[in-house]
């Protein structure tokens, strides 16, 4: 949690909170931002960022058991990261820790350290590609949990519409 300062407006905390600010303006769902702080010393800076909490939200990770997830579950993921993308969207850590799922249903991304809004690029299955590798790497650690080949179908058929 050390960076090395190069200046106010380029602080990791200050430059997620003014993307999510601009992504919560556009009506993405992101949580509020709230406040950001830097604490330089010397060369380096600490940083922390405060946001909104979202109600009965819970990781997508955490809900991964089939009994717990909603049937439709991986066709809304597939709209939520196609809607983001379409925005331009890039999220630097796109994973089924940062995708929260609230007590209706309703998806959200958190954590966009790193991310950056850019032109149409590789980078969009690149993004998908990290999330595969995230889901495969739960299912791997945990045999409760399966994530098929079936539920990515449904995820990257509701993404390409």
């Amino acid at each position: 949690d050390q960076f090395l300062y190069l200046g106010e407006n380029a602080t990791r905390s200050f430059l997620e909170f003014r993307l999510l600010a601009t992504l919560y303006d556009m009506g993405l769902p992101v949580p509020r931002p709230v406040a950001a702080r830097y604490v330089r010393s010397g060369a380096i800076y600490r940083a922390d960022l405060i946001t909104a909490r979202i109600p009965q939200a819970r990781p997508l990770s955490s809900r991964l058991s089939p009994a717990q997830l909603p049937s439709d579950i991986w066709a809304h993921t597939g709209r939520l990261i196609r809607r983001f993308h379409d925005a331009g969207v890039c999220h630097a850590d796109l994973n089924a820790h940062n995708i929260m799922v609230d007590s209706s249903g309703e998806l959200f991304l958190l954590d966009f350290d790193r991310g950056t809004i850019r032109q149409d690029g590789v980078w969009k299955q690149a993004n998908l590609q990290r999330l595969l590798r995230s889901l495969n790497k739960i299912s791997a650690a945990n045999p409760e949990i399966d994530v098929s080949q079936a539920d990515w179908s449904q995820l990257l058929e509701a993404y390409s519409k």
